[in-house]
């Protein structure tokens, strides 16, 4: 873990409580309250810097504009990404789905759409006010098919073999313990499951010293891995068939990504 862990991961926890208040106020909160991107990367969202590079690297304009146009706005106002995992994980009718920092709820909505009234989709986050949101979200959305739980993705609230799919939006680059999150990922998942994620990864040329040149922690850029250091994490946590796929540069030598890996068919707990 890096030093200072637990202050980052109250950094973390205190930016995107403001998020989710900026956004649960109409959007803008305080000024800067979602600039959840900086130094050397383009802001995102409603409150960050604008402009056509900002909504291509972070946050709503990576969804396609139909498949959220009937979301509440505060869904999709709150979205700090760096991808749409949805294209990534592959969604089928009747899967048991999984956010791992679920936010204010944009991926779980939309994943519940897909798997339909026989599938289900979960969310975690640590931060209570975006859970707040993304309830009140999904009650006006009307959507039945979906759970939102407190807790750490480094220790998932859920029982062994539970889920069919993982997803995650450009959040375990902000984890102080990516090991844990990974081999909690692998445990609630069930033999066979998908792991999809969008996540911002460096180029293997760049040192952490490098990357945390390039941005903050709390701004989804030093902490996040190399492409080596992810497939290599993937490997030691029992996930098969591991890729990372750079899609957009966030900043020089660090990219939004899609990283994919199943469980295999034999594996127990992990």
């Amino acid at each position: 873990m890096p030093d200072h862990a637990d202050d980052l991961k109250v950094q973390v926890r205190e930016r995107y409580a403001r998020a989710a208040t900026a956004v649960g106020e109409g959007c803008c909160g305080p000024a800067g309250a979602l600039d959840v991107v900086d130094a050397g990367a383009a802001g995102s969202s409603c409150c960050a810097p604008s402009g056509p590079q900002a909504v291509e690297i972070f946050g709503a304009g990576l969804y396609d504009a139909t498949d959220v146009a009937d979301l509440p706005a505060e869904a999709v106002e709150a979205s700090l990404g760096c991808g749409n995992p949805l294209l990534v994980a592959e969604l089928r009718e009747g899967d048991v789905v999984l956010d791992l920092g679920s936010g204010g709820g944009i991926d779980v909505l939309l994943s519940a759409r897909r798997v339909g009234a026989t599938g289900f989709a979960y969310g975690v986050d640590m931060t209570p006010e975006m859970l707040e949101l993304a309830r009140t979200n999904a009650a006006k959305a009307g959507a039945t098919n979906v759970e939102f739980r407190e807790g750490s993705i480094e220790e998932l609230p859920f029982g062994d073999a539970e889920v069919d799919v993982i997803i995650s939006n450009c959040v375990i680059n902000l984890s102080v313990d990516k090991p844990a999150v990974l081999r909690e990922a692998f445990r609630v998942l069930r033999p066979g499951g998908r792991f999809g994620v969008s996540d911002v990864v460096a180029e293997d040329r760049l040192s952490p010293a490098d990357r945390a040149e390039r941005g903050s922690y709390v701004g989804c850029i030093a902490g996040a891995l190399s492409r080596t250091e992810y497939l290599g994490l993937l490997a030691a946590a029992g996930f098969a068939d591991a890729e990372v796929t750079f899609t957009h540069e966030v900043a020089d030598g660090l990219h939004g990504a899609i990283v994919r890996a199943v469980k295999p068919l034999t594996a127990g707990r992990g």
